[in-house]
């Protein structure tokens, strides 16, 4: 079986991974942080056990600091949680299609995960009456910010340029959509992403928040999740024998070796003991949920694609691919039903095979895989078959 430590890497990824050693697992980086690779500290400062951090939440940080307060945060989640719920729910007959059509027989990846991701969720992200230029907008957002490696394929003048057009657009249906909020006395029942943002908000919050705080749905969706039904489909497809093994494993695993959030910046609010590190208000704690999820002091064979491991449920507290405590991911749960249910599909009702130059992941805000070609024969009895 293939060592996934193999693949090359480089950036703050690897600086990390270089410095870690196995034993001290909370240490001064040469990043200019405190990483924290110990799996009981990383759960301390997510969770914020006993306040020892400042609070404040991934997801919601927005260029005022973090959007809030945090009521309206909780009801935002709740009410996304659930419109996309319902939406996957109703939509899952689609999915069998949706593979065959755009998968098949060859795709270019991890493109084509996100891609599948936005078909899938456009109806949530956006109702199907809004403008048709906005339908383009968030379209060419994720084109140009979302995929990876998109931004570098655009000069920073054009970015700019798309940013403010794109801000404006999203801020203009912000603002009709309250002023209709307003017409009818209230909220209704939400139809899309903007509706939820809008109607769970205070109504004098300033547009351009709610922009933001919509923008992250639409990068933790299409984005977050697509690189992970990429991540997982890599690896069934360049571990062949891992085939047959139950769908929520597969996800699971590739959640453990290659989470997508794979870095969280907490500030200290105290002076304080860190696992055997003295940290102050003045550090920067960067939980590293790579590290701890590849901790050999908690897994058995870390690096390596093992599915198997998964047969009696989580071994240890060492695993927080979405998070941990008050602002862990609220679309978790809806996040990994969609995963199984694609990577069942796949596994099952398709042979996959992956063909890639052994390139190393892309680092960014998120980890994405390598750029690989996955080919799609379907299985006698596949749904997608013509």
């Amino acid at each position: 079986m293939e060592s996934s430590r193999a693949h090359a890497m480089n950036g703050p990824l690897a600086l990390l991974q270089a410095e870690f050693d196995g034993t001290r697992d909370v240490w001064r980086s040469a990043m200019g942080g405190v990483c924290v690779a110990n799996p009981e500290a990383a759960r301390a400062v997510m969770g914020n056990r006993h306040d020892a951090v400042a609070d404040t939440s991934d997801f919601y940080q927005n260029r005022h600091g973090v959007f809030g307060p945090r009521s309206a945060q909780v009801a935002i989640g709740r009410a996304a949680r659930g419109l996309i719920w319902r939406h996957v729910d109703a939509r899952r007959e689609d999915l069998p299609r949706l593979v065959a059509e755009r998968l098949a027989p060859r795709s270019e990846w991890p493109d084509a995960g996100n891609l599948l991701v936005l078909r899938h969720l456009r109806d949530v992200l956006l109702r199907p009456d809004a403008p048709a230029h906005l339908h383009r907008t968030v379209e060419a957002i994720v084109a140009r910010a979302v995929l990876a490696g998109a931004r570098r394929r655009h000069s920073l003048p054009s970015r700019l340029l798309f940013r403010r057009r794109a801000l404006l657009a999203l801020r203009t249906e912000m603002s009709a959509r309250r002023e209709d909020q307003r017409s009818r006395g209230g909220p209704s029942e939400p139809r899309d992403l903007v509706d939820v943002v809008v109607y769970e908000s205070d109504p004098a919050t300033d547009p351009g928040d709610l922009v933001e705080v919509y923008l992250s749905f639409l990068f933790a969706t299409v984005g977050s999740i697509g690189f992970a039904l990429a991540w997982s489909l890599y690896l069934l497809g360049t571990h062949p024998n891992s085939a047959a093994s139950e769908p929520s494993w597969t996800v699971r695993e590739a959640l453990r070796l290659w989470p997508v959030a794979w870095l969280f910046a907490r500030t200290p609010n105290r002076e304080q003991e860190l696992g055997g590190t003295r940290v102050t208000p003045r550090d920067r704690l960067m939980v590293c949920s790579y590290l701890v999820h590849r901790h050999p002091g908690h897994w058995e064979r870390p690096d390596e694609f093992v599915p198997q491991r998964w047969a009696e449920g989580v071994p240890d507290g060492a695993y927080l691919p979405f998070g941990l405590g008050p602002h862990t991911c609220a679309g978790a749960t809806v996040t990994v039903r969609l995963l199984e249910d694609l990577v069942a599909l796949l596994s099952r009702a398709w042979r996959v095979s992956v063909t890639h130059d052994g390139g190393g992941p892309q680092v960014g805000p998120a980890l994405a895989p390598p750029r690989f070609t996955a080919v799609l024969s379907p299985n006698d009895g596949c749904p997608g078959r013509r």
